[in-house]
């Protein structure tokens, strides 16, 4: 399921919050035309240790730049025959058969051009990034279906997500508390309303305060609000990309 929600002080999440492998389009702090200024913060790929990637199971090398080969051959699959790049598990690396969720986002000229992706995993991780590259390209609602020449130009980023760890707390000051900027990415929800921030929005909003008030618009709540019914949880993300 798709939904867009490219201002969060002004519209609430649109994906069905009872569907456990909700696909969103790309989670951001702006509407797409401000973001003239500087490329999607979602698009920019993080500078990761080695060795820490090593200590978290992280994915090496090989295998990023194979995704980000998939996504970009089932963009161009999609331009040809209107569907994502079939996959095939037994030609993929080990670590691309594992059930992972993913987002994949696309920039041209420093501009965020689509986002889509699932919260929590539905399939092996090389077929999710190709339907996700496929859907962010074709069918984000908040722009028109990537063109043949705009695909030269345009820039791939992936991020690949742990799963979502719920958060107990009995106060707002306890979850912030819990928060760390900049590493942490967030699911907040209450009732049929959710909304979502990948860790690289931080660059955006850099207080605990300020992500959690903005995550609230984004998922249809005032920005003081508060309830006993709000859930959050939290996930953490292995982000690369094409440098442009």
């Amino acid at each position: 399921m798709h939904s867009a929600d490219p201002d969060p002080s002004q519209r609430p999440a649109n994906g069905r919050a009872e569907q456990p492998a909700e696909r969103l389009s790309e989670p951001s702090a702006q509407r797409p035309a401000q973001r003239s200024a500087q490329p999607a913060a979602d698009a920019r790929p993080e500078q990761a240790d080695a060795s820490a990637d090593q200590d978290r199971g992280a994915l090496g090398r090989a295998e990023r730049q194979r995704l980000l080969a998939i996504a970009r051959a089932s963009i161009a699959h999609g331009l040809a025959q209107g569907a994502p790049l079939p996959i095939a598990l037994a030609d993929e690396p080990a670590p691309l058969h594992a059930t992972r969720a993913s987002f994949v986002t696309l920039e041209l000229g420093g501009n965020l051009r689509g986002c889509i992706g699932h919260l929590e995993a539905v399939g092996p991780l090389a077929t999710d990034v190709a339907e996700n590259a496929f859907a962010a390209a074709f069918q984000d609602p908040r722009f028109p279906p990537l063109s043949e020449p705009e695909l030269a130009r345009v820039a791939i980023a992936i991020s690949v997500l742990t799963p979502p760890e719920p958060l107990a707390f009995a106060s707002e000051a306890e979850l912030l508390a819990q928060i760390e900027p900049g590493i942490d990415g967030l699911i907040l929800s209450e009732g049929h309303r959710r909304g979502t921030f990948l860790p690289s929005v931080w660059s955006q909003l850099p207080s605990r305060e300020a992500f959690l008030r903005h995550l609230k618009q984004k998922a249809g709540l005032p920005p003081d609000y508060w309830s006993d019914q709000i859930q959050v949880a939290r996930y953490r993300t292995e982000s690369f990309g094409e440098h442009a």
